[in-house]
């Protein structure tokens, strides 16, 4: 897949293209049910897929101090949807500047002259142009100008057999998973509830693999090792969002290590949260390597991944209180990686 930032990193012979427009942030289900389908259309008209997205997200733009925390950072976006089998994105940089311009600019610019769209595939609620003043009809219009046809994708929802525990051909337990108020399209939004809620179980099932997060490690108290349980601490700059405080299975994964490495992935307790036993303030994320003492990752970057919370973040009375919880953690995820891996 090539990876633009610029107009003109383009190829002059690039095109024709089929180009989706979003912020795809997570790449849940919904975005790679979209892209997939995308990508299957282009390759079969002869036409490059292509995606445009934005850094930062707009609404840390417009709205800083509202706007949501990101799934993903802007390696695992490109990551994600790379294995979607896109030909290239097109990561613009989003500024107050670049919002001003109408959405017919934005449009004749990077869509026409500089993609060469020959079809261009949004949903029904786009928005796009200074002040969101471009819509759905807007973006007709303009392709009847500029030669592009409009293809509207309708949001996508989850099967209602793919609910769990619902087996082949069982009409009424579907009928049960449509029943479901958590039955709704797959969306950014979802999986930021759930994440709060701390079930990254369900949110797993949303993004079509395990909720991450991407940091490099640094030093903390050193607390971990000295109760027999080092732990890798992510630095406050990590990417992705944070889930609710607790303890949770999961993976450490090391981009920087081979694949097929033994060390390459590795099973961890992560915990999350401020160490309420030794008073503490900051709000950390940090990873215990089963059975590893002998690993270094300061300053490395690792990616963690969140299969299952176990529990919710605890005080104890005592630090030997603490490491007998910590053993039935560990103990715990041992468990759940196990029946993951089964």
């Amino acid at each position: 897949m090539q990876r633009w930032t610029d107009l003109a990193q383009v190829p002059a012979d690039f095109g024709p293209s089929v180009v989706t427009v979003g912020n795809f942030d997570g790449v849940h289900r919904g975005h790679v049910g979209v892209l997939t389908r995308m990508v299957a259309d282009a390759r079969a008209v002869g036409a490059r897929s292509v995606a445009v997205t934005f850094t930062p997200h707009p609404q840390q733009v417009h709205r800083p101090d509202t706007a949501p925390p990101l799934l993903t950072g802007d390696a695992d976006r490109l990551e994600l949807l790379e294995q979607t089998g896109l030909d290239a994105v097109l990561l613009l940089t989003y500024t107050l500047d670049f919002a001003q311009q109408t959405a017919e600019d934005f449009v004749r610019r990077y869509l026409v002259d500089g993609l060469r769209a020959r079809t261009v595939v949004v949903g029904r609620d786009v928005r796009f142009g200074r002040g969101n003043a471009g819509d759905l009809a807007t973006m007709v219009e303009l392709g009847e100008r500029f030669g592009f046809a409009v293809e509207v994708i309708e949001d996508v929802a989850p099967d209602p057999a793919d609910a769990p525990g619902v087996e082949p051909d069982d009409a009424e337990g579907a009928a049960a998973a449509l029943a479901d108020p958590l039955r709704r399209r797959w969306s950014s939004t979802w999986v930021r509830e759930l994440l709060v809620a701390g079930d990254v179980r369900q949110a797993a099932r949303v993004l079509g693999r395990p909720h991450r997060m991407r940091g490099t490690v640094v030093h903390g108290d050193k607390r971990g090792r000295d109760l027999g349980f080092p732990t890798a601490n992510l630095s406050q700059d990590a990417t992705g969002m944070v889930p609710a405080d607790g303890v949770y299975a999961g993976w450490l994964r090391r981009p920087a290590v081979p694949a097929g490495s033994p060390d390459a992935v590795l099973p961890a307790a992560v915990s999350v949260g401020t160490n309420p036993t030794f008073a503490g303030l900051q709000r950390r994320v940090e990873a215990y390597v089963l059975d590893r003492t002998d690993l270094d990752l300061y300053g490395e970057e690792v990616v963690l991944e969140f299969v299952e919370r176990l529990r919710p973040t605890l005080r104890f009375d005592s630090v030997d209180d603490l490491i007998t919880r910590m053993h039935e953690d560990v103990a715990g995820v041992r468990d759940v990686l196990a029946g993951a891996a089964g």
